[in-house]
């Protein structure tokens, strides 16, 4: 048989997934966005896929699209190793043999066929709609964030009666959308102020994307609004303490603090310096974004 695009569309469309609750699990139907979005970003190039730090902090960020009727936190561990039952793809071990246990799979390796398929573009773009359109995977409105997510126009079978809940479940799609672009593509997971960098496979990243023109002000998730810190650079920032300068220096306003530390690791000893900056110039802070941090935190003459 051979296994050609509307194979594995019927397989994405008829996954295993577990129906023991009321609301049916969406772990693997969210990994396969997830594995579509990285192959779209050209960050998955051939069969075998790693369980990342990337690819676990984008499930992290897919989940908070659902996790308002999944009391457990997610374990991206869980489909990663379970959806060798849709034939997609076999779990490995990091010696490379068939894995028969999910804490021992470190990484899996995809049908040809499928990766064949998944190669293009215009099969990822019907693979991620019947992901999210399909029942029982995904409720209404979060088909509404997913779409948001991947800012593609929803179908148009796709009605909604809760114009206000709409648009809140749109807002968390490009939340999820934001916190992606800031810390995984423009930033590495990389902290802009210290530099200092940490993720793990259990979902977490030691900085966090944070809005420099505040998004309850701005209701802004364009990326150059955002720059990704350790939780306590974001305080910091958030509380202005510090600031940047149109060529990235750092601002610091030492007579709102005052404090103690290793020298060279204090908020006084970064003064001055450039902060760590994407790659990508389009990711770069807008101008106009640190204009109005300076202006709220009283960097007035900067």
């Amino acid at each position: 048989m051979i296994k050609d695009e509307h194979y594995w569309l019927q397989r994405l469309a008829t996954l295993r997934i577990d129906r023991s609750t009321k609301d049916p699990a969406p772990h693997k139907p969210l990994l396969l966005l997830v594995i579509i979005e990285m192959t779209e970003q050209g960050e998955i190039d051939g069969l075998d896929i790693p369980l990342s730090p990337d690819l676990a902090f984008r499930f992290s960020a897919f989940w908070s699209i659902v996790a308002h009727r999944r009391k457990q936190p997610p374990e991206v561990r869980l489909p990663f190793h379970h959806l060798v039952t849709s034939g997609i793809w076999q779990p490995l071990t990091a010696g490379g043999e068939p894995s028969l246990d999910k804490r021992l799979t470190v990484k899996v390796r995809m049908d040809i066929g499928f990766w064949e398929c998944l190669s293009n573009h215009s099969f990822r773009d019907r693979a991620r709609r019947l992901l999210i359109d399909t029942e029982p995977y995904f409720q209404p409105e979060e088909r509404a964030s997913l779409y948001a997510l991947f800012q593609m126009k929803q179908s148009s079978q796709n009605i909604y009666n809760d114009k206000e809940l709409y648009k809140t479940k749109v807002q968390v799609g490009r939340d999820a959308r934001f916190r992606i672009e800031v810390v995984i593509v423009a930033y590495k997971h990389t902290c802009a102020l210290t530099g200092c960098r940490m993720t793990t496979t259990e979902m977490e990243s030691i900085v966090e994307a944070a809005h420099i023109h505040e998004f309850r002000d701005s209701r802004n998730n364009d990326p150059c609004n955002g720059i990704a810190l350790t939780k306590n650079a974001h305080w910091q920032f958030y509380r202005g303490l510090w600031s940047l300068t149109d060529d990235y220096r750092v601002l610091v306003n030492k007579d709102k603090f005052s404090e103690n530390g290793i020298e060279g690791q204090r908020l006084s000893d970064f003064e001055g310096r450039n902060i760590f900056l994407p790659i990508d110039s389009s990711y770069l802070p807008g101008l106009q974004y640190l204009e109005w941090h300076r202006n709220r935190h009283g960097f007035l003459n900067s």
